[in-house]
């Protein structure tokens, strides 16, 4: 693996995702509704205050236990409880079905037909997620099963369209442009137009 995500601005907290495949797709879970940075921060955040981001752990953990520390100030995420109800939730998946490790996800995988049925499959993780998810994979970790680009739709191509394109500070910097530029554009990450009147739920493919 290449390991080059860059996105936190905390060199720990960019170390952990690198490293640790559950922290990953628990900041990518939360990669919603807030900047990015915050949403990448959360595992590191979570891991500070119980010393570990195992997910047989979390699972085992009692939900609302669970989520008062994850609200904590400063907490993980704007919506706290709800995020780290999906966080116990997706790591009570991975414990059932994924050996409690989050790399097992993309582990052995050949097809990513296969790989996206997976992320289906787990809480949080809606065709968008999904698709962002498996680029980053392909980019940055050098995870490419078969037809990875086919399932990362968009998200595959040159465009520095999500955090699947942050490597470095610059770049992370181009990612926040790129956003801003849709924005004004009133089109989404995927350069589908925005409809107007439900701009707030943005009016896409959930994430």
């Amino acid at each position: 693996m290449t390991k080059t995500l860059y996105i936190t601005g905390i060199e720990a907290a960019d170390a952990l995702l690198n490293r640790d495949g559950t922290a990953l797709m628990i900041g990518m879970l939360l990669d919603q509704q807030v900047p990015m940075e915050w949403a990448f921060t959360g595992p590191y955040t979570i891991r500070k205050r119980l010393g570990h981001v195992n997910a047989k752990r979390i699972a085992a953990m009692n939900v609302d236990k669970f989520v008062a520390i994850c609200s904590e100030k400063p907490a993980i995420h704007r919506f706290p409880r709800s995020m780290a109800t999906r966080i116990h939730q997706l790591c009570v998946a991975l414990t059932e079905n994924h050996g409690g490790r989050g790399a097992n996800v993309w582990k052995d995988v050949d097809d990513a037909e296969e790989l996206m049925k997976r992320l289906r499959k787990l809480p949080g993780y809606g065709q968008e997620k999904a698709e962002i998810f498996i680029a980053l994979l392909g980019k940055r970790f050098d995870v490419r099963p078969r037809g990875w680009q086919k399932f990362a739709g968009v998200f595959s191509d040159a465009r520095p369209r999500s955090v699947a394109d942050i490597y470095s500070p610059a770049t992370l910097l181009k990612v926040r442009g790129f956003k801003q530029m849709q924005r004004a554009r009133d089109t989404d990450k995927q350069d589908r137009p925005i409809v107007k009147s439900k701009k707030r739920t943005v009016a896409r493919a959930k994430k």
